[in-house]
């Protein structure tokens, strides 16, 4: 877990361009994001710094400035990210790298998997409102997938292949109590043993869902939390997506049931966008909750190592054999 920065320090750190006010954000493990106001330009405007974890190498998802760079090359595309306005290397692993972008006014949600009073809902949870918003999320990651990697100078970047994705979180899976995924292996050699062949390389996300995009109202204003992103396969964000837009994937108490699109739906309209076939789909959402079954593992395995009991682990370990039975099931379709 990423350990906090004393925040009079941090402010030291970001003198030149007169930052103040800084406030942790919650959530991130893998670096630390903080809001706050800085003078850029001339002008007073509210920021969000980015910082890596100290005290480890700034590597893989904790290279903030990887993520940095990434968001310049998208800035002049049509994918709403927020703008880079300052960085800083540091001297890593004792004075972490940052990078300042400009703060995106939107709201955030995951109206399949978060849990809320119905009587906070704001118009802006109307099912109507996240029906346009899932919508425009489609539109967004195929935007994002039309992108020519080499034409945004990334040419360079080494292509994850598809067995390299599988191996990554057969590696994580690797790590934790059997008993929390069973049957792991068996759905690993199966995915490995028919590997759909690869699309075009596309810039991959590697997170994308509704919870990683901010919004207002139908509309998406930003793509955030690229900490894992790489070139490969775009069915692998797909997936991902559409897993996460399906009420059977975490079985959670949510009044959207029924009420948005469905994963069939979204795909069809991935395709409008892209104006391809998307093929071997039930390939990549088994790959989905493969990698879904890894990573929550991982959490589930950290929650009950530490001090206190994190209910909202152990409910999700509960899902977890059944994530890898409905990969199983996936396999079974043709592709």
């Amino acid at each position: 877990m990423a350990i906090d920065i004393d925040l009079d320090t941090l402010e030291t750190r970001l003198t030149a361009i007169e930052l103040g006010g800084l406030r942790r954000l919650s959530g991130g493990a893998s670096s630390l994001s903080y809001t706050g106001t800085a003078t850029v330009d001339g002008a007073s405007r509210p920021v969000v710094v980015k910082v890596a974890p100290p005290g480890l190498k700034p590597v893989r998802n904790r290279d903030v400035l990887r993520q940095a760079l990434l968001l310049r090359r998208l800035a002049p595309t049509d994918v709403p990210v927020p703008t880079v306005l300052w960085e800083d290397r540091g001297d890593p692993p004792a004075v972490p790298p940052l990078f300042v972008m400009s703060f995106v006014p939107g709201t955030s949600v995951e109206p399949l998997f978060d849990t809320d009073d119905p009587a906070d809902a704001t118009e802006a949870d109307d099912p109507a409102v996240l029906t346009d918003r899932v919508q425009d999320a489609v539109r967004a990651l195929a935007t994002l997938h039309r992108l020519d990697p080499a034409e945004l100078g990334l040419a360079d970047e080494p292509r994850i292949s598809l067995v390299d994705e599988v191996r990554r979180w057969t590696r994580a899976l690797g790590t934790v109590d059997e008993n929390l995924a069973p049957g792991w292996a068996r759905i690993a050699r199966t995915l490995l043993g028919s590997v759909p062949a690869a699309m075009g390389a596309a810039i991959v996300h590697g997170d994308f869902r509704l919870g990683n995009l901010l919004a207002t109202g139908p509309t998406v204003t930003a793509v955030i939390d690229w900490e894992i992103w790489s070139v490969g396969d775009p069915r692998v964000d797909l997936g991902w997506f559409l897993i996460n837009a399906d009420p059977a994937t975490y079985q959670r108490p949510s009044r959207y049931v029924g009420l948005l699109p469905t994963p069939a739906d979204l795909a069809e309209a991935y395709a409008g966008h892209l104006d391809r076939e998307v093929p071997a789909l039930p390939w990549f959402q088994a790959l989905a909750c493969f990698k879904a079954t890894a990573t929550w593992s991982l959490i589930v395995k950290h929650a009950r190592q530490g001090p206190t009991p994190n209910p909202l682990a152990e409910q999700i370990a509960d899902v977890l054999p059944g994530l890898l039975a409905r990969a199983a099931a996936l396999l079974d379709q043709p592709l």
